[in-house]
């Protein structure tokens, strides 16, 4: 299997579980998985029950039992204990930084200090804290960096084949000191060196002894050694394996942990054990998070202002848009069918569609408008809104409901109704097209129903198709498709820049059964020359004027368009067991928290900061 490929299912795989929990204002909850889970009061009178005034219950994450602790596996679906997004859940397994979207930048957690690259941004050195040590009391070294890098590369995991594109090599220079090399291009330029920083906040650490353990009863054999369940792992989070099974996950506390030490953290993470009860579906899931059973929830909580009013249930911003959105959900179009090929045709359906109602019936309100944060390539975060000129995109943004505006562009372009039956034609064919995405994926079927609509207000045929996740992902991979609704990358490292090369690069043009980026088939020369110039930019004001110049380009020719902003993750908690949580404008250590759930990149400081309410 190809290193595309293996992008290909992860990508898939994480995007199906996440996306089966999207439900929408006005629709019912769905159900999300086969596995018929106890609520979370009758799981919790079993013999494996914990102390609740010791423990922190999620929900939202987890919604079947999980296949195993290994960082290997492609297959693992243990959200609760080793996600792996731009900013990983570092519950059990630690990486060298943490991610914090709120300004952009890493903590050390495993390591020491800032990462520092050599003069020419070809090499990069991490020192690691001395203090860190493994779940066996042994110290977490060099060499551990080196052979977790090594091993995913020789056993060709996912993270393996993706960061062996741009890493060079792995060295240990002492037992305190890393030294990263990355791949260089035909200027003898790092490859990406964007792609070697993401490395750090992202890839799990792993014990070089253990993993050689592992090898041995494997017997180095590359399918065996990521389908192994790794239930008896050595690391160096907070939390070891407590309970798995088909009822509920849960992690206990290291009371042992090495982030007590000054160095880090100062003091254990606050809750005993990490809990997450296995519901049979969204709507039981939300009962026991109303009653105050489940005390942090992922889940999209249709009307979550109604839940609010008891006093107990609040979120991280405390009015509307309620949650810190940091992705895009978009529309893509094939921009090789006829009439989809037209500029004019592409700009006119973006230029029509209600986003306010998007964002009302679709989101709840929870998302910024385009009025209040105009389109660009950038999610709505500070951090990335600092590196467009808005000034400069004036001419070219919309804020959506302009069907006069539109009309006049397909009129300008010569495309009309020339039979009278309603709908314009081009080329003397009507204009008439499927906009597809999962069956019951709500809220974004609700968003591409009032892309139809916006349709025929300007005379455009645009029927919805939403076909079962399986056909969608291969209408994607063979570009069976008119338009479709996906999402491109959050907020991490490397984004923006990720997020602009997964919407806008030709490179993705070349593969066959493609399922990662630009899945139109857009391409501009000047756009690949952009997106080859930024990685190697260190200098702010030209960062910000090649940004500005892409989302001119993409505004311009709209080879696909965001239809709102929305959350990386839905942080909402009840106060009803735990309180002080992470609000806007929390901080510790003087860093403020990101709503990352507790659990990912710096968002874990809450599990610091959370305090039990008095009396439980």
């Amino acid at each position: 299997m190809n290193r595309h490929v293996r992008k290909v299912f992860a990508l898939v795989t994480a995007t199906i579980m996440t996306a089966a929990l999207f439900s929408g204002c006005s629709s019912s909850n769905n159900k999300t998985t086969s596995n018929q889970g106890k609520s979370s009061k009758t799981a919790a009178n079993d013999k494996n029950s914990t102390p609740r005034n010791e423990t922190l219950y999620f929900n939202g994450q987890q919604w079947g039992a999980i296949n195993d602790w290994n960082p290997l596996s492609s297959n693992s679906n243990n959200a609760l204990g080793q996600s792996q997004k731009d900013s990983s859940r570092t519950l059990v397994y630690e990486t060298l930084y943490m991610y914090n979207m709120l300004d952009g930048k890493m903590y050390p957690l495993l390591a020491s200090g800032d990462p520092v690259w050599n003069a020419n941004r070809t090499e990069l050195t991490v020192k690691l804290n001395s203090d860190a040590k493994w779940s066996d009391g042994t110290k977490v070294t060099a060499d551990d960096v080196v052979y977790t890098f090594d091993t995913n590369v020789k056993y060709q995991s996912s993270a393996g084949s993706d960061y062996s594109t741009y890493i060079q090599s792995v060295k240990a220079v002492d037992p305190s000191t890393v030294l990263f090399t990355a791949k260089l291009n035909s200027s003898g330029q790092a490859a990406n060196p964007l792609k070697v920083m993401e490395y750090l906040p992202k890839q799990f650490v792993m014990q070089k002894a253990y993993v050689k353990k592992v090898e041995a009863r494997n017997n180095n054999d590359a399918a065996k050694m990521k389908t192994d369940k790794m239930e008896d792992l050595v690391a160096s989070g907070p939390y070891k394996p407590y309970i798995a099974n088909d009822q509920k996950i849960v992690l206990k506390r290291d009371d042992n942990y090495w982030g007590k030490a000054a160095s880090m953290w100062g003091k254990l993470p606050v809750p005993k054990y990490i809990a997450h009860n296995i519901f049979k579906d969204n709507a039981a899931s939300d009962t026991a998070f109303k009653n105050g059973e489940v005390d942090v929830s992922q889940n999209f909580i249709s009307n979550v202002q109604n839940m609010m009013q008891g006093g107990k249930v609040s979120t991280y911003l405390p009015e509307a848009p309620y949650y810190l959105a940091a992705t895009m959900p978009s529309a893509w179009f094939n921009v090789n069918r006829p009439g989809l090929d037209q500029v004019a045709v592409r700009k006119a359906i973006a230029m029509a569609v209600d986003y306010d109602q998007i964002i009302k019936t679709a989101m709840c309100g929870y998302s910024p408008s385009f009025k209040d944060v105009p389109r660009s390539l950038m999610n709505p975060t500070s951090t990335e809104q600092g590196l467009v000129d808005q000034s400069q995109l004036k001419d070219v943004q919309w804020d959506g409901n302009d069907v006069e505006g539109a009309k006049k562009l397909l009129d300008a372009a010569g495309i009309k109704d020339t039979d009278g039956d309603g709908f314009r034609e081009y080329k003397g064919k009507k204009l008439s097209f499927k906009a597809e995405c999962p069956q019951g994926w709500s809220d974004w079927n609700a968003s591409l129903e009032i892309v139809a609509a916006a349709g025929k207000k300007i005379g455009i045929d645009i029927q919805t198709y939403f076909p079962d996740a399986n056909t969608f992902y291969n209408d994607i991979a063979s570009k069976n498709f008119d338009i479709l609704m996906q999402s491109p990358t959050g907020a991490g490292i490397s984004n923006p820049w990720t997020r602009c090369y997964n919407i806008l690069s030709s490179s993705y043009n070349s593969m066959k059964n493609e399922s990662i980026g630009n899945f139109g088939g857009y391409a501009n020369k000047r756009v690949d020359e952009l997106l080859a110039l930024i990685p190697h930019e260190t200098d702010q004001a030209k960062l910000k004027a090649y940004y500005t110049e892409l989302s001119k380009i993409y505004l311009t020719d709209v080879p696909s368009f965001a239809l709102m902003y929305r959350p990386e993750l839905f942080y909402t908690v009840n106060e009803s067991v735990w309180t002080n949580y992470p609000q806007k404008g929390s901080k510790f250590k003087g860093i403020e928290i990101p709503p990352y759930d507790l659990t990912d990149g710096y968002g874990i400081a809450g599990l610091y900061t959370i305090k039990l309410v008095k009396g439980k």
